[in-house]
């Protein structure tokens, strides 16, 4: 592509060279560098983009974009200066695939809590209502069937608009994305003006090196996507409301249980049955009626609004909004493995005390016998992370097994021993199974009727990283090995 035609959105000077240049690729990575490409130097945290301009000349450079003065020595490279290369870059990444967000319907969800589980039923509502729809974030990119492993929950800008050229080619008509605190502060998604913008909730997270220097700078990005978007679709009930709608643009659309909200829950009740659990509520407001959720816990019928709010203003049809909320799974989060009618089996990602907490404190309001947990935790990080849920697990379980997560490079026993610390402020049974496979297969041959079995850690993940190497290992691989290693039954249809 011409240079000119990559540098419409931006603003620069020409530092030396000239700007007649076909462009062979943009790379912010020297290691990814083509020949006839264009480098762009990013003043890091931790790297500085420019030690390595050097190295993206000897790959074949012929664009270098800086945001310092900087001397090259080849002069027939052009060296472009600009104020912010991140900025830059997600602008003329755009340019680079020839805008491909404004070719779909387009979708972001932020929030602390619950985009996955939200992104995943907006898709199913589109998907139900006969459309293709595409999706980014926590667990990879997904489009036609086909999947594509990501960084980041939002990706850095260039491999955003990739993958938003390659589901423009797969066929996409919409697409949901997952819009971090991260991806707005560090401009990856710049330049981009979403259809919709939907905010789930907020809470203090994300806060520290590197992250966001303090809970200020989280709400303001939050609030920075509903100056990005044409219709917001906001969480009424959210006690930072007012502070997310202040500076915002939008049309905005409510929901919540607040009388104000424009979509409204109210008799809501908790349904166990045959080891499934769901939710109930009925709705008023922008749609009516009865509305059932597939999928466990209070913070759920959130979710559940939020996505039903979204497929409204969508015009999706109310018959295929609730087909969709009724039979929504989402791989991970309070996922429900329905492998016996005398128990139940869940998985979910929490883990830190303050997730489990709300996990558990979940499946309590369905008034279990036993509340089973299994859970570890992960190498080389923060041992107070450990203290804390063998404390909240010990407290709020009737029985925890601690397990492995991911090791890394500690000693699985010496990560055990830790938890145990936690554990012994809770006085909470519990008992040591090191290895995973192993102690799903006896939390399935000890359940008992009415049990809620939880493993958590793992969530979606499919692999142990034990020493430098990640080892294949799925939760829910084990609960079916473990099904047939105990009761002798194939559930491998629900792999």
């Amino acid at each position: 592509m011409r240079l000119e035609q990559i540098l419409t959105d931006v603003e620069y000077k020409i530092l030396q060279g000239t700007l007649d240049k076909d462009v062979a690729d943009i790379a912010y990575d020297s290691r990814k560098t083509v020949k006839g490409g264009m480098f762009v130097a990013i003043q890091g945290t931790v790297v500085d983009g420019h030690n390595f301009i050097e190295s993206a000349v000897e790959a074949g450079a012929e664009v270098i974009v800086v945001e310092k003065e900087t001397n090259v020595e080849n002069k027939d490279i052009t060296v472009l200066l600009v104020e912010n290369g991140r900025k830059a870059l997600s602008l003329m990444s755009a340019a680079y695939f020839d805008y491909p967000a404004k070719k779909m319907i387009t979708v972001g969800i932020t929030g602390t809590k619950g985009k996955s589980t939200t992104e995943h039923m907006v898709r199913d509502i589109i998907e139900k209502s006969g459309k293709t729809c595409g999706i980014i974030g926590t667990v990879g990119a997904f489009m036609n069937g086909r999947s594509v492993p990501t960084e980041h929950t939002t990706p850095e800008s260039y491999e955003l608009q990739k993958l938003f050229a390659m589901m423009v080619e797969e066929g996409c008509e919409y697409m949901v994305m997952e819009v971090s605190s991260q991806g707005i502060k560090m401009d990856r998604v710049a330049g981009i003006e979403f259809d919709y913008g939907v905010f789930t909730n907020i809470s203090p997270d994300h806060i520290g090196p590197g992250e966001h220097e303090n809970f200020e700078e989280y709400l303001s990005c939050k609030a920075e996507l509903f100056r990005r978007c044409k219709t917001g679709i906001i969480n009424r009930d959210d006690e930072h409301y007012d502070d997310i709608v202040k500076h915002a643009t939008c049309r905005i659309v409510t929901f919540g249980t607040s009388e104000k909200a424009d979509m409204r829950a109210h008799d809501i009740h908790h349904v166990s049955k045959g080891g499934e659990l769901s939710m109930e509520f009925q709705a008023e407001g922008v749609m009516e009626g009865e509305i059932v959720v597939g999928l466990p816990g209070r913070f759920n019928i959130y979710n559940a609004l939020c996505a039903a709010c979204t497929g409204v203003a969508l015009g999706m049809p109310k018959e295929v909004i609730l087909h969709a909320l009724e039979h929504v799974k989402v791989q991970g989060r309070v996922e429900v493995m329905p492998v016996s009618e005398d128990f139940s089996v869940l998985i979910d990602f929490a883990h830190n005390g303050v997730s489990s907490e709300s996990v558990l404190s979940t499946l309590r309001e369905y008034n279990p016998h036993r509340i089973v947990s299994i859970f570890g935790c992960g190498g080389n990080r923060s041992k107070v992370r450990r203290y804390e849920m063998g404390e909240v697990i010990g407290r709020m379980s009737e029985l925890a097994i601690i397990t492995s997560d991911n090791p890394r490079r500690e000693n699985v026993m010496d990560i055990i021993e830790d938890i145990k610390v936690g554990m012994a402020k809770s006085d909470g049974t519990y008992v040591v199974i090191p290895d995973r496979e192993e102690a799903v297969a006896y939390a399935l041959e000890h359940a008992e009727k009415g049990d809620m079995i939880i493993l958590l850690g793992k969530g979606h993940e499919e692999y142990q990283e034990i020493n430098g190497i990640k080892y294949h290992y799925s939760d829910r691989e084990a609960i079916v090995k473990g099904m047939k290693k105990v009761y002798g039954k194939d559930f491998s249809f629900m792999l």
